[in-house]
C-alpha cells in the first residue's frame, strides 16, 4: 500500500511548515532559561515572540537574542497536522475552548511524526529490502494513528508504539552496517562505541566512525572535524555545538534536521541529500 511514489509524497508532510501551524511549539512547549532560552516560559503560554497571525516576530534574530533552543526544534511537520487535520484549521484564539487539548496533542503527534522520518528512510535502504515489508506494515499503522481524533490520539501510547518500531530500525541499521562494513575497505570491524556513549567534548577529529553504532550517543560539543561518519546509525546522537566541520556525513542513517540544527559545520561538511545545511553554520 506504501511504495515508493507515496514515500515521497509523505516526507514533505513531515518537514515543518509554519505557515500552515498556529504557532503551537510557540505555546504548548516549556522552556527555561538558559544558553537556549533567554527567559521562562510555562506550557500553554505563548511565548513573547509570538505574533497574532502565529508567527514568530523575531525569527531572523533567534540566536542572537537568545533564543537559539527555537532553532534547533523540528516538530517533524506535527504542527500543521495538529492545526490543520485533527482540530480541522479551528486555531486556539478563535476558539479557546480547543487549547488545552490542542496543546497536549503536539507531542504525541509530533511522536509519530519522527517515527514516520525513521520509517521512511527505513524503506529507502536497500540492505534491509528482507524486512521492507515489516517496516512498511509499520509506517502505515502509525500513519492510521496520526489520523485518529484528538481524544484517540491522547489515549495512544507513545512510547509503546515506539518500542516496536524501534526494533525494526534497530535490525535495519544492523543490515546496513553490516553490508557497508563488506563495502568499505579498511572500516573498523568492531564496534568501537556502544549505544548511549558518554562522548562528551570528545576529541575525534579525523575518526573513522564509518558504520559506528552512536545511537544515542552524548556528542556535546565533541570534537568531529573531518571525522568520517559515513554509514554510521546516529538516530537520538546528540549533537549539541559538535563540530562537525569538514566531516563526512553522507550515508549515515537516521540523521534529522534537528540534529544538524543543533551541531556546528561549514561548507565543507557532507550531508545526506534529503537534509539542509542549517543557515548559522560558517
Amino acid at each position: 500500500m506504501t511504495g515508493n511514489d507515496e514515500i515521497r509524497d509523505l516526507l514533505p508532510t513531515l518537514q515543518a511548515d509554519c505557515e500552515k501551524c498556529f504557532g503551537l511549539c510557540c505555546v504548548a512547549l516549556p522552556f527555561a532559561a538558559s544558553a537556549d532560552f533567554a527567559v521562562n516560559k510555562e506550557a500553554g503560554q505563548p511565548c513573547q515572540n509570538l505574533q497574532a497571525d502565529f508567527r514568530c516576530g523575531v525569527h531572523n534574530r533567534l540566536r542572537q537574542l537568545g533564543f537559539r533552543g527555537c532553532t534547533v526544534y523540528d516538530c517533524f511537520g506535527a504542527g500543521q497536522k495538529v492545526s490543520q487535520q485533527t482540530f480541522g484549521g479551528r486555531d486556539w484564539r478563535k476558539f479557546p475552548e480547543t487549547a488545552k487539548k490542542m496543546f497536549e496533542v503536539l507531542p504525541v503527534m509530533r511522536q509519530l511524526h519522527e517515527l514516520l522520518w525513521y520509517l521512511s528512510e527505513a524503506l529507502t535502504l536497500q540492505p534491509a529490502r528482507l524486512i521492507h515489508g515489516q517496516i512498511r506494515s509499520a509506517l502505515e499503522e502509525t500513519l492510521r494513528l496520526t489520523d485518529l481524533d484528538a481524544d484517540a490520539l491522547l489515549k495512544v501510547d507513545a512510547a509503546a508504539h515506539r518500542a516496536k518500531v524501534n526494533e525494526l530500525l534497530l535490525k535495519t541499521s544492523e543490515l546496513v552496517r553490516d553490508e557497508a562494513r563488506s563495502r568499505h575497505k579498511g572500516a573498523p570491524s568492531k564496534q568501537k562505541y556502544g549505544r548511549g556513549a558518554d562522548l562528551i567534548g570528545a576529541k575525534l577529529k579525523k575518526a573513522d566512525l564509518r558504520c559506528a553504532n552512536l545511537r544515542g550517543a552524548y556528542l556535546i560539543a565533541a570534537d568531529l572535524r573531518e571525522a568520517d561518519l559515513r554509514a554510521a546509525d546516529l538516530i537520538g546522537a546528540d549533537f549539541r555545538d559538535a563540530d562537525l566541520s569538514g566531516a563526512d556525513l553522507t550515508g549515515s542513517i537516521f540523521l534529522t534536521q534537528a540534529q544538524l540544527n543543533a551541531a556546528k559545520g561549514d561548507a565543507r561538511t557532507k550531508l545526506p541529500p534529503s537534509l539542509e545545511r542549517p543557515a548559522h553554520w560558517s
